[in-house]
């Protein structure tokens, strides 16, 4: 059976509890020892099929008790309430890593290694990022809030601006690093402050990053 095609363009922000400089993104074990995040989606323009995913929001809650790659995760995906059931249920299959090429993309991936998922949620999403301005705000009300900001220089207090360039990653090709504030208190709680946190502009599908 073929594949459905779709593709997603927009923006993101993401906030984990690794110290900045996630050593996910060099292939090294998380600072703690686990690994909790908790990330927004803006979709300017997306398609699943012949199903329109413009403008809608959706938001991710993970939670492993090691590095990702190790597995034994939990997740739980939020979609904006203003979404109608087909691009509610397209949304979830992307996001789940279905209709998507083996390993082509973060959502495949972290799917994968989170064999616990929680029911989606279909919430109103507050989410407003500026990639380039290094901030964000992602508010779930009574599940979740994230705040993104700019790093600071320690003795100026000037913003420190720092970028990752992937060519081969599975999520982004440039990311914006900046500091990220979480605490969510649903099913999967999460409480970390000033940890590492990235915005970027993304470009996906079901064979993986769009360049």
């Amino acid at each position: 059976m073929a594949m459905v095609e779709w593709f997603v363009k927009g923006k993101e922000f993401g906030n984990c509890n690794c110290s900045y400089g996630c050593p996910c993104q060099f292939n090294a074990l998380p600072t703690h020892g686990n690994c909790m995040a908790a990330v927004g989606y803006q979709i300017d323009e997306g398609r699943f099929g012949d199903v329109r995913l413009d403008g809608l929001r959706a938001a991710a809650i993970y939670k492993w008790p090691a590095a990702v790659h190790q597995g034994n995760g939990t997740m739980q995906l939020i979609i904006d309430e203003s979404a109608d059931d087909r691009q509610r249920d397209a949304l979830v299959a992307v996001m789940t890593g279905k209709e998507t090429k083996d390993m082509a993309t973060v959502w495949w991936v972290y799917s994968a290694m989170c064999p616990t998922k929680r029911a989606p949620l279909f919430k109103p999403i507050e989410f407003k990022v500026d990639v380039d301005g290094r901030r964000a705000r992602l508010v779930v009300p009574g599940i979740l809030e994230t705040v993104g900001e700019p790093i600071r220089n320690p003795v100026s207090g000037a913003e420190h601006r720092a970028r990752i360039d992937l060519p081969n990653g599975f999520e982004y090709r440039f990311g914006e690093v900046g500091s990220g504030t979480t605490k969510a208190t649903g099913d999967i709680p999460l409480d970390f402050q000033k940890s590492w946190g990235l915005f970027a502009n993304i470009h996906l599908s079901h064979a993986g990053v769009v360049a």
